[in-house]
């Protein structure tokens, strides 16, 4: 593992650090506060105000009043606080944020429903109307993208938000709260909420005035959103959640590919991804090359500073994560599984992790069956392609999954047989603001991105006019 050590300073201006509100910057109710931190150094950026049920109160209704005046209607229209690589933020996160915006935009004045042929003297059509006002609960991984994905859909069908940004990541949403005033929204069409999940968004799954909530992050909380929305007002419910996502390598791959693309879909955002491709099943027949290979390239990972441009990985995100993580090598260790690179801290501060790979997984240890979100490689092996393909299925997950071949007929048969999803094949974590996102079983409800997430955020009315 090598490690970054010459450091670009980072010069970011933190200017927003309230709650969005009706087009208004405002201290909490409660006048409380809480510390957003570096991940790199464990210092406190700033303070920022913490949302609650009473802030929840006073955003829906003021994104309820913008909705019912049908202003927006008529319109239609990360290093610091996260710790990834600053050149990974701008490479990856920036541009697909911005391309998701402009993919929403081109749909707003494309929804539209259909005319219906009915019997008798009848003139039958559809619309295809705005849900009204929408709650929505975005995680910390991928702060700016994951805003993306949420305002887009819901800014194009006409919807207006609450939203509540992680807390250990307000600092970019925040800064597009800046930019929404700036670009003229009319007030109450976008509110943003720091704050923390049992009392702010907690406040949003149960609000009663809430039509809509729309939530990404772990599956143990989206059993607590769906259980909020069934005891208050049975409010719409979209969930993008956890994965254990199997990335599949034939010995008949080109292997410099599928070693460099397992790295990438394992350690991509220092391992802090849903889709992750952590369970990478290898056939038996090159596995023990496969193994070495990777060991070798997990070890020539820079971990480090983010603003370092050489820095491949950058810290967890905070103390929990970085502790959730070195729990889950231990359970590794313990249950017999060979830890062949990794598996310590880096550094003497920060949440740094070094590049970790087991050998030697079964499926019935816990690193194979349990999300771990971070950078922990477990390789597991394989014989046939319908062995692989059934226990690619024995979870409780479907996000996402891989499978790396030069034989059409087994990619195939990998992208029919394996319920997850998306399906890459021969490359990782793709992704296009045109193309649907979302998961199988325990992995979500519904779909983010494409013409599909439309209709989440919208309720189909049907006309029928005497002629």
């Amino acid at each position: 593992m090598a490690t970054a050590t010459a450091v670009i300073e980072p010069s970011v201006k933190i200017s927003a650090n309230k709650l969005l509100i009706n087009g208004q910057w405002l201290n909490s109710a409660s006048g409380k506060t809480f510390p957003t931190i570096n991940p790199s150094t464990g210092e406190v950026i700033t303070q920022v105000a913490e949302a609650d049920a009473a802030d929840v109160d006073k955003a829906v209704t003021a994104a309820r009043a913008a909705f019912e005046t049908g202003a927006w209607r008529r319109k239609m229209l990360e290093a610091l606080d996260n710790g990834k690589p600053y050149q990974v933020a701008k490479a990856a996160d920036l541009p697909l944020t911005v391309a998701c915006y402009r993919y929403y935009a081109g749909w707003a004045d494309k929804i539209q429903g259909k005319t219906i042929p009915v019997n008798g003297n009848y003139f039958c059509y559809t619309k295809h109307e705005p849900v009204g006002v929408v709650g929505q609960i975005i995680p910390w991984n991928f702060p700016l993208l994951m805003q993306a994905w949420k305002l887009g859909p819901a800014l194009a069908t006409g919807c207006t938000v609450v939203m509540k940004p992680a807390e250990q990541t307000p600092l970019s949403a925040l800064r597009v709260g800046e930019l929404i005033m700036e670009a003229g929204f009319p007030e109450g069409v976008v509110n943003l909420l720091p704050g923390y999940g049992p009392t702010a968004g907690a406040s949003i799954a149960r609000h009663m005035d809430v039509d809509k909530v729309a939530f990404t992050g772990s599956t143990e909380v989206g059993h607590l959103i769906m259980r909020a929305a069934a005891d208050t007002n049975l409010k719409r419910v979209t969930l993008e959640l956890g994965g254990k996502s199997p990335n599949i390598v034939f010995a008949d791959a080109d292997m410099d590919e599928a070693i460099e693309g397992a790295h990438f879909a394992l350690f991509f955002n220092q391992g802090q991804c849903c889709c992750a491709g952590s369970r990478l099943f290898v056939e038996e027949k090159c596995y023990d090359e496969f193994v070495e290979r990777s060991v070798a390239r997990a070890k020539k990972r820079t971990v480090g500073n983010p603003f370092d441009a050489k820095t491949e990985q950058g810290p967890q995100v905070d103390q929990d994560q970085f502790d959730k993580v070195m729990g889950y090598i231990d359970k590794g260790k313990k249950e017999n599984a060979k830890m062949l690179t990794g598996g310590g801290r880096v550094g003497d501060k920060g949440y740094f992790i070094e590049p970790t790979v087991f050998a030697d997984v079964t499926d019935n240890m816990t690193i194979a069956k349990e999300e771990i979100f971070g950078p922990v490689m477990s390789i597991l092996k394989f014989k046939t392609v319908e062995e692989v393909a059934a226990r690619a299925n024995k979870s409780a997950y479907g996000l996402a999954a891989a499978v790396w071949t030069k034989d059409i007929g087994k990619a195939h048969a990998i992208a029919d047989n394996v319920r997850a999803g998306t399906v890459w094949v021969n490359c990782y974590d793709v992704f296009d603001a045109g193309a649907p996102f979302g998961g199988f079983k325990q992995s979500g409800i519904g779909r983010e991105l494409g013409e599909y997430s439309l209709s989440n955020y919208t309720e189909i009315k049907t006309v029928t006019v005497k002629l």
